[in-house]
């Protein structure tokens, strides 16, 4: 025994029998990617699913908020735009896809 297997030890052959199977040495990154889709791919779809479900139901007379904040009352539906009143004599206009929550009737009177 020299001072250099003091430090490291010499490699030895495997034993007979072969190599590990391939499925078993990809099964960690297959677990990995399972996990993966559950917890970040599957609630974002759910969420962007429920996101169109509620944008599509959108009517008149429906209060909302914007991405931006900006709080209303749906006045007019067209395809791809919401005419919003945000106070007396005032209406914008915003992309649908811009709403971002439905708000309980009387919410914006309140304030």
């Amino acid at each position: 025994m020299s001072l250099l297997d003091f430090f490291i030890s010499p490699a030895h052959a495997q034993a007979a029998g072969g190599s590990p199977n391939a499925i078993i040495q990809f099964l960690p990154i297959v677990f990995m990617l399972v996990i993966f889709y559950f917890l970040m791919i599957r609630p974002q779809q759910k969420r962007m699913k429920e996101h169109k479900e509620m944008v599509n139901a959108l009517s008149k007379g429906d209060e909302i908020v914007t991405n931006g904040g900006l709080g209303g009352t749906v006045t007019k539906v067209g395809e791809a735009y919401l005419t919003l009143k945000v106070s007396e004599g005032v209406e914008v206009n915003v992309q649908r896809q811009a709403v971002a929550a439905l708000l309980p009737n009387g919410t914006l009177k309140s304030l």
